[in-house]
């Protein structure tokens, strides 16, 4: 990666968009790069909307603040509303399947639909849906290993929730085969999900 990679995540507060962002940042300082995130919410965060702006770059960055994205990860409508025309030509939308009414529109970004609540059930809890949507993310925008991300997500989660982390390292591992699924059912050059992460969903 040659130059920054400015994206958002957005949705209602209490469906981890911040902590995403956060472990994401976190997993790109393990790999050794420059990192920005830059939240924002309101004044009540569970509920309410919540964003949060990640540059994730090789060199010194210039700005925390940027109004156009190479990528967005969005889990409800009205952040669809609001972020999908501030995505770059040739850029990327990842978005949560069950929550939009108005799909995109746009034809000139790459656009993928993720079931990560689906997942997240499957896997016997909700509340990791947002890592399912950081593993489809890290599949087709790979500019974090992903086991950089759990090592981030092992210092991100308190540790009264460590028992959690197994399952929130299956819930990114779902995430990421379900991107290589959609990829190469599409008929798109692909490349196999990272081996750095060995997986547990059959064992």
């Amino acid at each position: 990666m040659h130059r920054a990679h400015e994206m958002i995540i957005a949705g209602f507060g209490g469906q981890g968009v911040l902590s995403m962002g956060q472990i994401l940042s976190y997993g790109a300082m393990i790999d050794g790069k420059e990192v920005s995130w830059m939240p924002s919410y309101g004044p009540e965060m569970r509920g309410g909307t919540a964003n949060c702006m990640v540059i994730i770059a090789e060199s010194r960055i210039s700005s925390p603040i940027v109004s156009r994205f190479d990528s967005a990860v969005v889990l409800n409508q009205p952040s669809l509303d609001k972020f999908e025309g501030s995505i770059k030509p040739g850029g990327m939308l990842f978005f949560e399947e069950s929550a939009m009414i108005r799909p995109p529109t746009r034809t000139d970004i790459e656009v993928l639909a993720i079931p990560a609540q689906q997942e997240a059930v499957k896997l016997g809890k909700k509340q990791i849906a947002n890592m399912v949507m950081l593993g489809a993310f890290l599949q087709r925008c790979p500019l974090v290993k992903p086991e950089s991300v759990l090592g981030a997500l092992n210092g991100v989660l308190p540790e009264r929730h460590h028992h959690l982390l197994p399952m929130n390292k299956l819930a990114l591992l779902a995430g990421i085969e379900f991107a290589y699924r959609a990829e190469r059912s599409s008929m798109r050059t692909f490349a196999r999900p990272s081996a750095g992460i060995p997986s547990e969903r059959n064992n």
